[in-house]
């Protein structure tokens, strides 16, 4: 039985076309992805894509929607296995979780923060709630860093976490500096918390 068949028997189509499309990805990239180059790749008709997303945004932005899924279950569980530690190691392992997620998923990364594909402040319903899990995890561990500060300090310390995190990751992507460069910046910015 031929993959396409497998796919619209089972009713499988959406995770087959998204995994073609994150296969696509990791050697072009999704801005120049097409549709088409999806299809053919999951061994469907070439219009198939377009009846299941509408779109080659629709699409994106399910990829991005599925890739901060896969992001937030990487920080929460890094999260749960550093429990025992103090909260500087806590902090160290999750932002370390965040910048080896951009470094062995590149293409999933820059997605989930295209801003043609999840326009900042107007995110899809599917999306919304994975950002605030995402910030929550960084506000609380974050707050364990200064269990003293008033909020709105937390909140800046918090907003200064990520983005450093945030920069490390997109420097780790961009191939500017190693993973193993990252983990040091951080643990000398957050062991100091």
């Amino acid at each position: 039985m031929s993959r396409s068949t497998t796919a619209y028997h089972h009713g499988n189509l959406g995770p087959v076309l998204e995994d073609a499309a994150l296969d696509l990805m990791r050697t072009q990239g999704h801005v120049s992805l097409s549709l088409r180059e999806v299809a053919r790749r999951a061994g469907v008709s070439h219009n198939a894509p377009y009846h299941h997303f509408g779109d080659r945004t629709a699409l994106l932005k399910r990829l991005s929607e599925r890739s901060m899924s896969e992001l937030l279950e990487s920080m929460r569980a890094e999260r749960a296995a550093a429990a025992a530690g103090t909260p500087q190691e806590i902090a160290i392992r999750v932002g370390s979780s965040y910048v080896a997620y951009a470094a062995h998923h590149p293409e999933r990364f820059r997605v989930i923060y295209d801003p043609d594909v999840c326009a900042p402040g107007a995110p899809s319903a599917a999306m919304a709630p994975l950002i605030a899990a995402v910030e929550g995890i960084l506000a609380e561990t974050t707050a364990s860093l200064a269990p003293d500060a008033p909020a709105e300090v937390v909140a800046a310390l918090t907003t200064a976490v990520w983005a450093t995190v945030h920069g490390l990751a997109e420097l780790v992507v961009a191939g500017h500096i190693s993973e193993v460069e990252a983990r040091p910046a951080l643990e000398a910015l957050l062991s100091r918390s």
